[in-house]
């Protein structure tokens, strides 16, 4: 994947969502019309699916560039993220959505209401499916929610490099869409390894864009901030790091960054957790662990942002902030 451009975390548009077509059409940035003249088509896409298909992994792969954290566990994505995908006359904001899931707790919450306020505001939607396993309860819940949505929908069978059975389960996925009459079309793919068969499904997504005028500027690739992706990065590798449930209890944040006239990018950011037990398992024996994170982050930070960083961590308690509205807020989630 390509290292970012200065670029890449643009400034916010004027408004969120398809609506933000209305705003000032007279910036160049956002006119209505291709610097040659032509027309613009651009729109909001969705990218659903249950936990752990590879939602992240497919938006990376449209944008050949990292926006979106990953990992082998289930509920690595916790928010909506925007990857920005654009031509000379087109432009499609991808919203990776978390996994459709049973909420448990606060966070559970929010991450289940990012899900359906993408798909209530959105151009097109994108169901990831793994080609791997039948449907499942979640994969049914997922169905549930987009199979009368009267938008083009496409349904994306993922892992097929691993998958023994593909036109089977394709089929069965399939069946849980029985009865919907909206734009529907499908691929199989690994949105992993299968970088030609990821750009006919963005070609196909470019097809039914809106007229609209552009949502973002040209070279942009994602909404957020740059501290909003790299504390992204940080909690990507303490999940990888981490067990059993301790995962699923961290945040992580990023509170400083500074540059030095050398380049050098110094980073400060915390990793917090529920519990003061949880701090020394995150921190390990002799600050191990703690540093094993540190130094994979960096490394990713150092290869999309092509410069050395410094990177200083620091783990502290936020005592049951998954259930803790004012926390959630505090951390991003709201």
């Amino acid at each position: 994947m390509q290292p970012m451009t200065d670029s890449f975390f643009p400034p916010d548009p004027v408004e969120d969502g398809p609506n933000a077509a209305s705003h000032d059409a007279t910036s160049p940035s956002f006119a209505g019309t291709s610097p040659e003249g032509e027309q613009t088509h651009s729109g909001f896409v969705a990218i659903v699916g249950k936990p752990n298909v590879g939602k992240s992994t497919l938006l990376n792969s449209f944008l050949n560039t990292k926006v979106a954290p990953t990992s082998p566990r289930p509920q690595t994505t916790r928010r909506g993220v925007r990857g920005i995908f654009t031509t000379d006359t087109q432009q499609i904001v991808f919203v990776d959505t978390p996994g459709l899931h049973k909420a448990k707790d606060a966070l559970g919450k929010y991450m289940n209401h990012e899900v359906h306020s993408a798909l209530s505001d959105v151009d097109a939607i994108l169901w990831v499916v793994d080609l791997r396993h039948p449907p499942g309860d979640e994969d049914r819940l997922v169905a549930r929610q987009i199979r009368d949505l009267p938008k083009p929908l496409f349904m994306v069978g993922n892992k097929l490099d691993v998958s023994k059975y593909p036109d089977e389960a394709m089929k069965l996925y399939r069946a849980l869409l029985e009865g919907r009459t909206a734009q529907t079309g499908e691929i199989a793919l690994s949105a992993q390894n299968q970088p030609e068969a990821v750009a006919i499904l963005r070609e196909q997504i470019l097809e039914v864009l809106p007229e609209n005028p552009f949502f973002y500027p040209r070279g942009a690739a994602s909404d957020q901030t740059r501290e909003m992706w790299a504390s992204e990065i940080i909690r990507e590798e303490a999940m990888k790091k981490l067990r059993d449930e301790l995962p699923y209890a961290v945040a992580t944040r990023v509170n400083r960054w500074t540059e030095r006239e050398d380049g050098l990018q110094r980073i400060e950011g915390e990793i917090i957790v529920e519990k003061n037990a949880h701090k020394g398992m995150v921190i390990g024996a002799g600050g191990k662990q703690l540093r094993e994170i540190g130094q994979a982050a960096r490394k990713q930070l150092e290869i999309f942002l092509n410069r050395k960083v410094f990177l200083g961590l620091e783990v502290i308690v936020i005592n049951g902030w998954r259930e803790d509205p004012e926390a959630l807020r505090e951390l991003g989630y709201e």
